[in-house]
């Protein structure tokens, strides 16, 4: 018997490593703006960004790795923690365009 992937787990790896490189380089280059400035809007901007792509990673890898090690479905756990930690990252964000 070979081992199946369902598409729908494809399609979860597929978007969260989109996601991964695509907010890794916003967060990167926010840092870098950042550094290059010194304003407290970029060090939000990046601590925004980093936490929602931060955000999506986990919960990916909470609905297929953990799930997959312990054989139980953690879909509502890894809804529930990625839309925690994008809204978080989003408010961080937001933050960041009042701070002076």
């Amino acid at each position: 018997m070979s081992p199946h992937i369902p598409s729908s787990q494809v399609g979860i790896v597929a978007s969260k490593t989109l996601i991964l490189i695509i907010g890794g380089l916003i967060t990167y280059y926010s840092y870098q703006a950042y550094s290059r400035t010194g304003s407290p809007e970029h060090k939000w901007l990046t601590y925004g960004f980093g936490v929602v792509t931060l955000g999506a990673v986990i919960g990916g890898a909470l609905d297929i790795v953990v799930g997959q090690l312990y054989g139980i479905n953690l879909i509502y756990t890894s809804v529930f923690v990625s839309s925690g930690l994008t809204a978080i990252g989003l408010g961080i964000i937001l933050y960041s365009l009042y701070v002076r």
